[in-house]
């Protein structure tokens, strides 16, 4: 499956546009990961646990999103855009990332 964040395919002509699609991915923040990206913050670096974290969250969207536009028939997700919020309250605070793009069938 082609997905791309501009508006078409070079070269590759739409044929249908099949709809809307998206894929969700809310993901549980472990006290640990926090506790560590904490003392990231104060003593500089990277956070690799959350950097992790953020990767399969969009991995899953964006797996979402490729499932739904194939169960359309379709060939390709155009204008993808990916969305990143963090939900919840201080102590139960959860990363959701969010896909969404066009399914089109190509020529």
């Amino acid at each position: 499956m082609i997905t791309t964040t501009s508006d078409g395919i070079e070269g590759r002509a739409v044929a249908r546009y099949q709809g809307i699609v998206s894929g969700e991915a809310v993901m549980g923040m472990n006290v640990f990961k926090d506790l560590f990206g904490s003392i990231r913050n104060i003593v500089g670096g990277r956070a690799g646990s959350y950097e992790k974290e953020l990767k399969e969250a969009k991995n899953l969207a964006l797996q979402g999103m490729m499932d739904e536009a194939s169960a359309l028939g379709a060939d390709a997700v155009i204008a993808v855009d990916l969305d990143y919020q963090f939900i919840g309250g201080d102590e139960k605070q959860m990363l959701m990332v969010a896909a969404n793009g066009t399914a089109v069938k190509l020529a």
